[in-house]
């Protein structure tokens, strides 16, 4: 699900997982499902920003920066 958001709207829901997991009558089992979901929403937004950061830069073999 994550992969098929956007850079923004996997943050959007980031935060959302994070203001769930800071209620005070979750679950124990309900805070670990978000939590796990969460981990994976950082692990998506991580694989996004290095796909870009990738696509926008690249060094060439006389030192300067060109677009990959």
């Amino acid at each position: 699900m994550a992969n098929k958001l956007t850079l923004d709207e996997t943050f959007e829901k980031l935060e959302e997982t994070i203001g769930k997991l800071e209620q005070e009558e979750i679950s124990l089992e309900e805070s670990f499902k978000l939590y796990k979901q969460g981990m994976e929403l950082i692990k998506s937004c991580n694989e996004k920003i290095d796909k870009v950061e990738k696509e926008v830069l690249k060094l060439n073999e006389n030192g300067e920066l060109e677009e990959f």
